[in-house]
């Protein structure tokens, strides 16, 4: 079962090669922001797990770490996938790097996890924002790979234990968050709202 986190790799690797191209071709627009301490944080967290022994586990973590940096260089490569960075963005992306120190002064695992979600959930606040006024400089085609990469982990946990589990749970929770955000004004037609 512990393999299952292999092909959650590739499905997040795929997902997230579809959001590269999307922002190639400048259908997207991701915030330079986020898409860096998206990187950052889960990276950290990464770190933090195989420093405590966690192993194949740990993939889907490393993945919602490694796509998004493969997202951030290719924000750079299309002037049409630019989003403006306002002084909101550098605000929060100041207080998601400070949880980053705050982790790496304290030396815990647990600490890294708990700040490195929080780090990361800051982080996600201007994408989640720049979706919520403008869902076409958005796709949910990342987050919808991201749901199935980190819920593979779960099939590879062998010691089920806050530093294996939290930041799968998640990313589930943000990926979700963040689908239902893009895509709301179409739920709320279907709803009839």
């Amino acid at each position: 079962m512990q393999y299952l986190v292999l092909v959650g790799a590739v499905v997040s690797f795929s997902f997230g090669s579809f959001y590269i191209y999307s922002t190639l071709k400048g259908r997207v627009q991701p915030n330079k922001v986020t898409w860096l301490l998206w990187a950052i944080a889960p990276l950290i967290a990464t770190l933090a797990a195989i420093s405590n022994g966690v192993t194949w586990s740990v993939i889907p973590v490393f993945m919602s770490g490694f796509m998004p940096l493969l997202i951030f260089i290719a924000s750079f490569l299309n002037k049409d996938a630019y989003w403006d960075i306002s002084r909101f963005d550098l605000i929060v992306g100041a207080v998601s790097i400070l949880a980053l120190v705050i982790w790496q002064l304290t030396k815990n695992p647990v600490l890294a996890i708990w700040f490195s979600i929080l780090a990361d959930g800051l982080a996600a606040v201007p994408t989640a924002y720049k979706a919520w006024k403008f869902p076409e400089t958005e796709t949910p085609i990342f987050f919808m790979g991201g749901i199935f990469s980190a819920s593979t982990t779960f099939f590879a946990v062998t010691d089920w234990n806050f530093i294996s589990i939290a930041f799968p749970i998640y990313l589930i929770s943000l990926d979700i968050t963040m689908i239902l955000i893009i895509n709301r004004k179409r739920l709320m037609t279907l709803l009839g709202a």
